[in-house]
């Protein structure tokens, strides 16, 4: 069963004027091997918008405090990724650490049922 918060990003990304690529600009001359290699692979840019869009989704949601420990997790994060160099099985797997921390976040979410 898809979660909530992945059914909300994948309608988001259905969304007139959605990002379709990844978060990044692909089109730079300035992209690490790591970004190169997610411009280039489909599945990995999709985790990427994917990804993206939970943070932002997530990001909205949360007052101040919350929202700065959010983005210092997000910063650790990218170095992590970064840490991967071209190994795109690598990188897919911080995508999948990623996207599971990020739904964590929701799912701890107080909200009347």
């Amino acid at each position: 069963m898809r979660s909530l918060l992945s059914t909300l990003t994948c309608l988001a990304l259905l969304l007139p004027g959605a990002v379709q690529a990844a978060s990044f600009d692909c089109t730079l001359t300035t992209l690490t091997p790591n970004e190169q290699v997610i411009c280039q692979n489909r599945d990995l840019n999709d985790l990427d918008v994917e990804m993206a869009t939970m943070f932002r989704l997530l990001s909205g949601l949360f007052a101040m405090g919350m929202r700065g420990a959010m983005h210092d997790d997000q910063s650790a994060w990218l170095r992590e990724r970064m840490a991967c160099g071209a190994n795109a099985a690598c990188i897919r797997d911080a995508y999948n650490r990623r996207l599971q921390a990020l739904q964590a976040v929701y799912d701890g979410i107080d909200r009347p049922i």
